[in-house]
């Protein structure tokens, strides 16, 4: 096989912005789904059960489009990059109208719909550093991917704060959406589409190296059932590595999912004691309720884009990390399995300090913790896997590889997550943050069980 040359900085970057739109959409709904299922009148217990669209998705698309891309040409759009903009466009559209829901229902179909599109976007991505860069250059290429994660997270968990500052309302009538939040989705939409597009129109990708060869090999796998077959065949007979890996995914997605879906709920009421009101109907209610109900609702609808903003600064951090990686890795190698399990474990301490503030701004350093964490886990893994796996199943592989992301999500949606943490800590929502916390603890630990050497450090083979 033939080396694949190295690449410069701003050819890694161009290739990896338009994750900088992946994480507005990932972001816009981790911060702030919650809280559109809250103002539709969700219960805290229930939250996590309308998350359950998105793992499912997962699930089910990134295998099939990782496949798919595996077998996809074309001397114009190249492998992955028809797959990059399909899934920006649908992404796009959903985006802008998940918060125009009016009810429940239409709040997790639309998050189904997002989650499907984003995918589709996101594990081509991954594939494509992978496909582009020579072993010795891939923590750096995700790594750069996660530092571009980190700004689109920063700036994404804000936008609703930024918008507000700018005198758009965020406050609204029961069961309706904050202006703020509507018009936050609408730019996040827009940055969706258009960093997509620069990495569609500033990357090349390389044809394969026999294109006889897979051209023979797409035709003999052609059909869905040959698809399917293959897919279960390379679940079954995954690399070791893969499967040990998959471990300490499986804790740290579990933490994250936890975060996502019940930090609003849980550090509204038990940081800024500004819990979600219950709805009343404006027509039957008195004066006095109704300005009892109007104060309470604003100061929930404050907290929550506290927490957003706060939340938005473990973007920040993954994104400081991220840099600071980038520049050590660019010369250097590094021990991905040290300095991912030291990462995941100061994440989880990030996590349990959340239960013992009572002043919000003290979460921002939680924040800080759990972003270190973010910033390991977008780019360690992967760098892991991809150095042990076989190149021309590089897609399928990244696309197998995220079960390990979406069944502990899943098994969290089925009560999973409330049942353990009310079952172990007791029944306030925060002590979900200190069930998170010990899952990410876990993931670091199961480190230990990576024991690849290529995986571990990248060994370049010197003649």
């Amino acid at each position: 096989m033939t080396e694949k040359k190295r690449l410069s900085f701003w050819q890694i970057w161009n290739m990896s912005f338009g994750f900088l739109g992946i994480q507005f959409g990932f972001a816009l709904q981790g911060g702030f789904m919650s809280r559109i299922f809250q103002t539709l009148d969700a219960s805290k217990e229930d939250i996590p059960m309308y998350w359950l669209a998105a793992p499912l998705t997962g699930l089910l698309v990134q295998p099939i489009i990782g496949y798919l891309s595996d077998r996809t040409w074309s001397p114009t759009f190249g492998r992955r990059r028809p797959y990059f903009l399909i899934g920006a466009i649908l992404s796009s559209i959903t985006l802008f109208f998940v918060p125009h829901s009016s009810y429940l229902w239409m709040a997790a179909g639309s998050l189904w719909v997002l989650d499907a599109s984003i995918n589709i976007s996101m594990e081509p991505f991954r594939a494509l550093v992978a496909d582009k860069l020579p072993d010795s250059q891939r923590s750096y290429g995700f790594v750069m991917q996660t530092l571009i994660i980190g700004i689109g997270t920063w700036v994404a968990s804000n936008l609703p704060s930024i918008v507000n500052s700018f005198g758009v309302s965020n406050e609204a009538l029961p069961g309706i959406v904050p202006m703020s939040v509507k018009i936050a989705f609408a730019i996040g939409a827009f940055v969706f589409l258009t960093s997509i597009l620069f990495t569609v129109f500033t990357t090349k990708e390389d044809p394969p190296e026999d294109m006889e060869k897979f051209l023979a090999e797409k035709k003999a796998s052609k059909g869905l059932v040959n698809g399917i077959k293959e897919i279960t065949e390379n679940i079954i007979h995954m690399p070791k590595t893969m499967a040990k890996l998959g471990v300490v995914q499986f804790f740290s997605w579990f933490a994250f999912f936890t975060m996502w879906s019940l930090a609003t709920p849980a550090l509204t009421e038990h940081v800024y004691q500004s819990p979600k009101p219950e709805s009343i109907v404006f027509e039957n209610s008195s004066e006095a309720e109704i300005a009892a109900y109007s104060l309470a609702d604003k100061k929930y609808n404050d907290a929550a884009d506290g927490v957003g903003s706060k939340m938005g600064l473990y973007g920040l951090s993954s994104m400081a990390f991220a840099l600071l990686l980038t520049f050590y890795t660019a010369k250097k190698r590094i021990n991905r399995k040290f300095v991912h399990m030291l990462s995941l474990i100061l994440g989880g301490l990030g996590f349990i300090s959340m239960y013992f503030l009572k002043d919000p701004s003290y979460l921002a350093w939680s924040f800080v913790l759990i972003g270190i964490s973010w910033g390991s886990i977008l780019s360690m893994p992967y760098a892991m896997l991809s150095s042990s796996i076989d190149p021309k199943k590089m897609g399928v592989f990244m696309g197998l590889f995220n079960m390990f992301i979406v069944l502990p999500q899943i098994i969290a949606s089925l009560g999973g997550l409330t049942f353990l943490y009310k079952s172990i800590f007791g029944e306030e929502v925060i002590n979900a943050m200190l069930l998170a916390g010990c899952s990410l603890i876990l993931a670091g630990l199961s480190n230990f069980l990576i024991t690849n050497k290529n995986a571990i450090t990248y060994q370049e083979n010197k003649p």
